[in-house]
């Protein structure tokens, strides 16, 4: 292949990976495009990644297909790292792996936090499995992301560590009805035991008098991870980091009226209006 078809490829590769992040209208994008354009493409690449695998976990097949296509992904992590990518989204990922030194277990992780989702509905998890899940499908994606801001010191993979927990955590209590519909129940088994909530079904949880408490219980163990988030952030520099920044601001603001929503009426739908998004993106991401 000559350099200048290698090129086109890339580049190919890099603007069918923009138009699909684009597309999916990820609360993300905002953060990203704080990004200088190398590191915005590495940043759009790494989320495409992500939704694959993560479509993948969501998906209606059976678990012995969903295991085969996440292998599938392993091979093409192996393919990245040797230097022959076969799909679009390892195309992409090629010239950010050169630049800033993005790790094979990082991507391998986010396989494995899917396949915990791919192999059946988990319920009521207990505390520890739940972190390991939370680093696996979220603070693995933030030691991605650090690196493809330029940040690869031990404070930026602590704030990786840190938001990634508070970010999964506000998901996890955003979506719970969600989630239940899906046969899927993250509570953890040790504060529901807490509150004397025996059942292991998501309907049967949701619907406990007590469950409130659980709630407030796990939205107070992610409060905690904003802060280690905001402590560890401090030790970074600033610019680079903008974008965890301002992702921090947007989930602990869902987080904060989630709390104030109350966990009675789990359909209700918590967001934040645009115009709120967009002063967090200025206060937290410009100023």
């Amino acid at each position: 292949m000559t350099a200048a078809l290698a090129m086109s490829e890339a580049g190919d590769a890099r603007a069918a990976i923009r138009a699909r992040v684009e597309a999916a209208g990820t609360s993300f994008y905002w953060a990203m495009r704080l990004l200088p354009e190398r590191r915005r493409d590495a940043m759009f690449a790494i989320y495409a990644f992500c939704r694959e695998v993560d479509d993948i976990a969501d998906s209606a097949h059976e678990p012995a297909a969903k295991a085969r296509d996440l292998d599938r992904w392993r091979d093409e992590i192996a393919a990245l790292y040797a230097g022959r990518p076969a799909s679009v989204i390892g195309q992409a990922l090629l010239a950010p792996l050169a630049a800033f030194g993005l790790r094979r277990e990082d991507f391998l992780a986010v396989i494995d936090g899917m396949a915990m989702d791919a192999m059946g509905p988990i319920r009521a998890p207990e505390l520890a499995t739940l972190d390991l899940y939370c680093d696996r499908v979220a603070s693995a994606v933030g030691r991605l992301s650090v690196r493809a801001f330029g940040v690869a010191t031990p404070a930026a993979d602590q704030v990786a560590r840190s938001l990634g927990r508070a970010l999964q955590l506000t998901n996890i209590l955003r979506d719970l009805a969600e989630d239940a519909a899906r046969g899927r129940l993250y509570l953890p088994r040790e504060l529901l035991a807490a509150e004397g909530i025996a059942s292991r079904e998501p309907a049967a949880v949701l619907a406990d008098p007590a469950v409130p408490r659980v709630c407030e219980a796990l939205a107070a163990i992610a409060e905690g991870h904003f802060a280690a988030a905001r402590a560890a952030m401090a030790k970074c520099p600033r610019r680079p980091m903008r974008p965890a920044a301002v992702m921090g601001a947007v989930y602990r603001a869902i987080l904060r009226r989630l709390r104030r929503r109350g966990w009675r009426d789990l359909e209700q739908e918590v967001a934040l209006p645009k115009p709120v998004k967009l002063w967090l993106a200025i206060r937290h991401g410009l100023i």
